[in-house]
């Protein structure tokens, strides 16, 4: 059966349920089959009404009726409720639940709170270890196994945050990049 036609075939049998009284009949016809006049009387509804209910009922194929006599005698149609389950409901049918997101990471949140939409750092946090996801988050601008001059460091770090001392001085106290000499060359380490 196509994704729509179930989409349709269930939505018809929501809406016969959607009603108080129809849902009060599906009772009544669970302990017993019943006549219209009966279930009239004992919801204290028109015969007319329940008659259009009981047709909303059959039409999604909850109740089936049968003569006896002069009147229709109503039997609520478990079987039915039973294959159209199993038919429309089936877990296979059913989209995959939409998984929450993952909390953020510490460092998704010290980027967050630190970072501007271009990737500029707006300011530097008191904390160490956000400074360092600082850096890191700079460090990629960097190719390791590239030697890099202290002026085109500076260039790179400019991109991120005008203090480029201090990125400096960060990269090389916390080991994430090495210098020769007192500004020689610079690499990712």
């Amino acid at each position: 059966m196509l994704e729509n036609e179930k989409s349709q075939e269930l939505l018809e049998f929501f809406k016969a349920l959607s009603k108080a009284n129809r849902l009060k009949m599906i009772g009544l016809l669970a302990q017993q089959p019943c006549s219209v006049e009966t279930i009239a009387q004992t919801l204290g509804i028109s015969v007319s009404t329940t008659s259009h209910h009981l047709s909303s009922l059959t039409h999604v194929g909850l109740v089936s009726a049968r003569v006896d006599g002069h009147y229709y005698i109503y039997s609520l149609q478990t079987e039915a409720l039973d294959s159209m389950a199993q038919r429309l409901l089936s877990k296979e049918d059913f989209p995959h639940p939409i998984q929450p997101p993952a909390p953020a990471s510490f460092d998704q949140k010290v980027l967050s709170a630190f970072v501007d939409r271009d990737g500029r750092i707006k300011s530097f946090p008191a904390q160490e270890k956000k400074f360092v996801v600082l850096l890191k988050h700079v460090l990629q601008a960097f190719k390791p196994g590239l030697r890099y001059s202290e002026k085109e460091v500076n260039e790179i770090l400019l991109r991120y945050n005008d203090d480029v001392a201090s990125l400096r001085r960060g990269m090389i106290e916390f080991k994430l990049m090495d210098r020769q000499g007192g500004g020689g060359e610079y690499w990712v380490c």
